[in-house]
């Protein structure tokens, strides 16, 4: 098992991309904290992993609070007695322009995929170096990457994501703590449900991927799961695109 006796704490594990990577952690070995403010749907995650023989704890999380950081890593220490992995994996999409942004829209999306990635893994850290080194992963995403004309603040924040977790890198590896950033492309779940389900976008999204598909959570919980790994242990400071290609073009 690829994570065999390690602990990790994800956010937005509730559903989609988190649930999916908190499955196939469970799967490889890991006890595994879910963090959402998805109650309903974080406890019947919890209960599904639980149930095929994992390890699996539900704690309700809003990424934009320090408080609730601080209680869902005590969390996990307490249940499990260390934490070795963070997956800053909960985010929101919201798509303007600049002169259609207002400034509540920048200050949620912001505060929700830029702090929140702050928050947890400034809280995760001591933990991390008391357990002798870690691995953290942020989900951020192409739009990390490169610019687009529709969403200035998902824009802003992923490239925030991207270079936060480059200081982290640089600033922990004396610890022992790894940092890297996966940058998905459009990725089938519920929060892209409505845009993949518009025909002429599903068109346009295939034609312009190398590999005609959609990506599915799989896709990136795999990429998720060599980070965490031993296997990536030479590896700090990087970026994994997972989007079929798109980016290289």
């Amino acid at each position: 098992m690829r994570l065999e006796g390690k602990v990790a704490l994800i956010s937005g594990g509730a559903r989609g991309m988190g649930a999916t990577e908190a499955k196939m952690f469970a799967r490889e070995g890991a006890m595994v904290v879910i963090g959402d403010v998805l109650e309903e749907e974080g406890r019947q995650t919890e209960a599904e992993i639980n149930e095929t023989g994992g390890e699996c704890l539900f704690v309700k999380l809003d990424v934009t609070s320090e408080a609730e950081w601080q209680m869902a890593v005590a969390t996990a220490v307490a249940r499990f007695g260390k934490l070795d992995i963070l997956v800053n994996n909960a985010g929101i999409f919201r798509g303007n322009r600049v002169e259609d942004t207002t400034s509540e829209e920048w200050d949620q999306v912001m505060d929700i995929n830029a702090k929140g990635v702050f928050l947890g893994t400034k809280h995760s850290i001591p933990e991390m170096r008391k357990a002798g080194g870690g691995s953290i992963v942020n989900i951020s995403s192409v739009a990390g990457l490169v610019g687009n004309p529709y969403s200035s603040a998902y824009n802003a924040s992923k490239g925030a994501v991207r270079l936060l977790t480059k200081s982290t890198a640089i600033q922990y590896a004396k610890d022992g703590i790894r940092a890297n950033s996966i940058h998905p492309g459009v990725i089938v779940t519920p929060m892209t449900q409505d845009v993949v389900n518009d025909p002429s976008f599903r068109e346009f999204r295939l034609a312009a991927n190398p590999i005609s598909r959609l990506g599915q959570p799989a896709d990136i919980a795999y990429g998720a799961l060599y980070l965490a790994s031993d296997e990536s242990s030479f590896v700090t400071g990087s970026e994994l695109v997972i989007d079929g290609g798109w980016t290289a073009q």
